[in-house]
Parts: C-alpha cells; sequence; structure tokens
C-alpha cells in the first residue's frame, strides 16, 4: 500500500485455484472486459492493474495471475509476498477443484503475513445444466471459512466486476480498521473527546452474497 491523505493506495491481490477454473478470465473480463474461449494455461505470473474509487479515493488493485498447475508450484512465496486481497477460483462443474479449495486456503494461510480480504468464487455459472458443486455448498464453505462467497461466469460477464470490487473494498476497510485502531490515532481521538465505533462488520455482512 501507498500513501495517506490525497495519495493513492495500491493493494496486491492475487487469484488462486486449479487449473483450468478460469482464473486468467476472470481477470481479463475484468480489467479488459475480454473473454478468449481459447486461451491457454498461464506460464508463470501476470497481472493487470486496475483503478476504483472509495470514499473519494484513487484505490489501485494489482491483480496476479499465476498458473494453477504443480509444476509451477516453486513460484509460490513470491507470488503471494505482500497480497492483501484473494480470490479463490473453483469450476462450479468440477467438483474436484472445489475440494480443493482447503488446499488453497491453507497455502493462502501459509503465505500471506497478513490480513487478507478472500472471497471464494464458483466460476462458470452460466454452465447450469454442467452443474456439480450446489450454490449452498459454496455458501457453507465460505461461511465456514470466514469468506465472502459469490459465483461467477467469466463468458457472459455475471458478477465478474462485483467479485474483484467486494474484494477490494474489504480491503480498503481493513486498512482503514487498521489505522482507526493504531494508537496514534486513538490518542488524538481521545484528545478530542470523540469514541470510535466500529461500524465496518455490519457493511461486510451485508456484501456477502451469491449469484445465480
Amino acid at each position: 500500500m501507498e500513501g495517506d491523505e490525497g495519495e493513492n493506495y495500491l493493494f496486491k491481490v492475487v487469484i488462486i485455484g486449479d487449473s483450468a477454473v478460469g482464473k486468467s478470465n476472470l481477470l481479463s473480463r475484468f480489467a479488459r472486459n475480454e473473454f478468449n474461449a481459447n486461451s491457454k494455461a498461464t506460464i508463470g505470473v501476470e497481472f493487470q492493474t486496475q483503478s476504483m474509487e472509495i470514499e473519494g479515493r484513487e484505490v489501485k488493485a494489482q491483480i496476479w495471475d499465476t498458473a494453477g498447475q504443480e509444476r509451477f508450484r516453486a513460484v509460490t512465496s513470491a507470488y503471494y509476498r505482500g497480497a492483501v486481497g484473494a480470490l479463490i477460483v473453483y469450476d462450479m462443474t468440477r467438483r474436484a477443484t472445489f475440494e480443493n479449495v482447503d488446499r488453497w486456503l491453507e497455502e493462502l494461510r501459509t503465505h500471506s503475513d497478513t490480513t487478507v480480504a478472500r472471497i471464494l468464487v464458483g466460476n462458470k455459472c452460466d454452465l447450469e445444466s454442467l452443474r456439480d458443486v450446489s450454490v449452498e455448498e459454496g455458501k457453507e464453505l465460505a461461511e465456514n471459512e470466514g469468506l465472502f462467497f459469490m459465483e461467477t461466469s467469466a463468458l457472459d460477464s455475471t458478477n465478474v466486476q462485483a467479485a474483484f470490487e467486494i474484494v477490494i473494498k474489504e480491503i480498503y476497510n481493513n486498512v482503514s480498521r487498521k489505522v482507526l485502531t493504531s494508537d496514534t490515532y486513538k490518542k488524538e481521538l481521545s484528545m478530542n473527546r470523540v469514541s470510535l465505533v466500529d461500524g465496518q462488520k455490519e457493511e461486510s455482512e451485508k456484501n456477502k452474497s451469491s449469484c445465480c
């Protein structure tokens, strides 16, 4: 993250999950409004930077995408370093990719050294006739792990923008909370006889949603 008053914020967000769940197409749909039905497996790491405005401030998200295949796992620690947000993606037509979410969450916990805003994403919800994981199962896993949850379709754009925005806004909220709870800030407020009320949790709960 950069900056203070009037300056930009820069957040690193990673997209993780098994190979061929649609990570790269989610990113290209969000960043460039493009979808490539013939996209090849990502080799190494790619990232896109997107900007959005939150509470009058420009927030930039540097979104990293890497291959889910085992042979590229050596990239792991560098890939996660500094990440403050993550989309954990599975393909709702392939149960195995959903069952592997636990492993990806464990990897995220192992390699991240700060609070990470996390959303569980069930991708390819346009393929309803091929559904192999129910919306309820996705919601239940997300609730158990304390994640936001949403089903998306990179193909027809369903909820793609919303999924990324939820993560970026939650990162901003997390950073704001850290500033608000810092001792120097508390001291300034107490000198002015102002008390802190945490209204963030309720807002976070409101943002937890699903599509479809």
